[in-house]
């Protein structure tokens, strides 16, 4: 671990890439406790406000994502100031991406379904960056053996063959397969593979004069939210809280 460490994350100046995803993952879950505790009523945190104006976390991260991006670039990777930005920088994403649907939509959907958008980004962006210092896109090792060269060559044509698999899954209106099948093997090619939802771009195209198709598509996408729609929800509500359809906000 301690080689591995050396050679694909210190030596190539990724350590302040390391210090930045854990700050980023860090601030995200502090982040949804503490909002989950204010929506409940519980514990010592309010709302910040300022004149009646509701201060939503994204306009602080907004500003330490400006401070820490700077500083990076003035530091350079290597040494502490590098490494207090990479840290400021992480901390500063994650409270934008945690508001990442507010910004969308230029509306307080936080606890609503449309607010989901954000843990879905927050979780891509962190398994993007771990692919990253994984070694899938080894910048600046040197010294690799012709061994080395080919198993990260053949590690980047399958992230990229993967790539186009979420990219068919997203047209079929698999939007969260196409999410996780960009990072994760094989969901990817099983969404590109398999009938396309009702009303997504490839179904208006490709089974406009197949009507047994589109018969198979409703069919196979009503039996799949019947089955996955609960434990997908239980699972969404525990990591980002239930939705509130009754009220927006905080």
């Amino acid at each position: 671990m301690g080689h591995w460490l050396d050679r694909n994350i210190i030596e190539p100046g990724k350590l302040p890439l390391l210090l930045a995803l854990a700050a980023f993952v860090l601030t995200f879950l502090v982040t949804r406790s503490i909002t989950r505790l204010i929506r409940a009523g519980r514990g010592p945190f309010r709302n910040v406000s300022a004149g009646g104006l509701h201060i939503h976390h994204a306009v602080p991260g907004v500003v330490l994502t400006v401070i820490g991006g700077f500083g990076a670039v003035a530091s350079g990777r290597h040494g502490l100031g590098g490494f207090v930005s990479a840290v400021v920088f992480g901390i500063g994403a994650g409270l934008v991406l945690d508001e990442f649907a507010l910004i969308l939509h230029l509306d307080d959907v936080y606890w609503t379904e449309e607010g989901r958008k954000s843990v879905e980004v927050v979780v891509l962006t962190a398994a993007l960056v771990g692919l990253l210092l994984a070694g899938f896109a080894p910048f600046g090792v040197n010294g690799l053996s012709a061994e080395e060269l080919q198993g990260r060559g053949a590690a980047i044509a399958s992230v990229a063959v993967n790539f186009l698999f979420s990219l068919v899954s997203l047209s079929k209106g698999k939007t969260r397969t196409a999410l996780y099948g960009v990072v994760v093997p094989l969901i990817a090619l099983v969404g590109a593979v398999r009938l396309a939802r009702p009303g997504s771009p490839w179904a208006r195209r490709c089974y406009r004069r197949r009507p047994r198709a589109r018969a198979r598509s409703l069919v196979r996408a009503y039996r799949h939210d019947r089955r996955w729609s609960g434990p997908s929800r239980a699972v969404q509500n525990w990591i980002a809280g239930a939705p509130d359809r009754s009220a927006k906000g905080r």
